[in-house]
């Protein structure tokens, strides 16, 4: 029995260190794979800088930088912004409207609801149950609408920048990889930068990063027309008056324009100690996000415009 138990053990404890074995040549697997395709990228991105028709007077290496990022951005990130953005016009133009027009009858359906259950109660105590019962009947039939629209919150927030999200970290990987010694990028100045492979000394660029991320938050309200700007106005108010009665009201919105605030600060410390071919990598993205987010801005305040101009010519009366 003795003999099992011990015959039992040294199976067990060879197998758990065949399976570490595997484990770990697995994971040199995997790091020498990404490794391998990390230098593909490099080799490939400086071959380009060089057999790229650029006029003499621009910098090889850095004007890649800038044209990579912007035909990248064109062709893998700016249809899912598209996408996003026409989702929301449409949870905005359609959903949103047609939940508004459908609140009385909600309203009287509570009030029913009430009325069936036996409710008893002053004035006040009726007012606050009925808005306390309106209040989940609105979020399904909003959710009903969201799905029959096609237009649910969720996928339009987290897709766009996941899609972005791999491209920024790879070639940030490439752009790395590139700046390391020996490498062509320290024969190159840019700007402020005095090699591509050395962190701008100045910090213009870091500051410059912070200042286009910041505009990108900030803009948002930009192009909002009367009616959205009118619809804020009242939602301020209806929070504050919730918060003098001390009841806690959680904006989202204000929750995420307060972090990526934050996050304009932070990528400036970050930037700060990055090679300035990152630098420029991130600063060039970073203004083409802005001018995106200002042209899908444009064009939506644009055709709400003209939505409303259409809706308001067939509800008008007919002569």
């Amino acid at each position: 029995m003795l003999t099992a138990t011990f015959a039992r053990t040294t199976s067990y404890r060879y197998a758990g260190r065949v399976h570490s074995l595997q484990a770990r040549r697995t994971s040199r697997s995997s790091r020498k794979f990404a490794s391998a395709a990390i230098q593909s990228l490099t080799d490939g991105f400086l071959d380009l800088a060089i057999a790229l028709p650029l006029p003499p007077g621009l910098p090889p290496y850095s004007t890649t930088i800038i044209l990579v990022t912007a035909v990248s951005r064109l062709i893998f990130t700016v249809p899912f912004s598209i996408w996003a953005k026409n989702r929301q016009w449409r949870a905005e133009n359609f959903v949103i409207p047609q939940l508004r027009q459908e609140m009385p009858q909600l309203y009287q359906r509570a009030i029913r609801d009430m009325k069936t259950d036996g409710f008893r109660g002053d004035e006040d105590a009726a007012r606050a149950e009925v808005n306390k019962r309106t209040k989940p009947l609105a979020e399904v039939r909003k959710k009903e609408l969201l799905a029959l629209h096609r237009c649910s919150p969720l996928p339009s927030m987290l897709i766009p920048p996941l899609t972005q999200l791999p491209l920024f970290v790879g070639f940030s990987m490439v752009l790395n990889n590139a700046s390391k010694s020996p490498t062509v990028f320290d024969t190159e100045q840019f700007a402020t930068l005095t090699s591509l492979v050395h962190s701008d000394p100045t910090l213009t660029l870091p500051i410059v990063l912070g200042l286009v991320t910041l505009a990108n938050v900030e803009s948002a309200r930009w192009f909002l027309d009367a009616a959205t700007l009118e619809r804020q106005k009242k939602t301020a108010k209806w929070v504050a008056a919730r918060r003098a009665k001390g009841e806690t009201v959680v904006e989202p919105h204000k929750v995420i324009q307060s972090s990526l605030r934050a996050l304009s600060v932070a990528r400036i410390l970050i930037a700060a100690v990055v090679p300035g071919s990152i630098q420029i990598y991130w600063v060039a993205s970073a203004t083409f996000g802005l001018i995106q987010s200002w042209v899908l801005d444009w064009w939506d305040a644009r055709r709400t415009r003209k939505y409303k101009q259409v809706l308001a010519v067939k509800s008008a009366p007919k002569r």
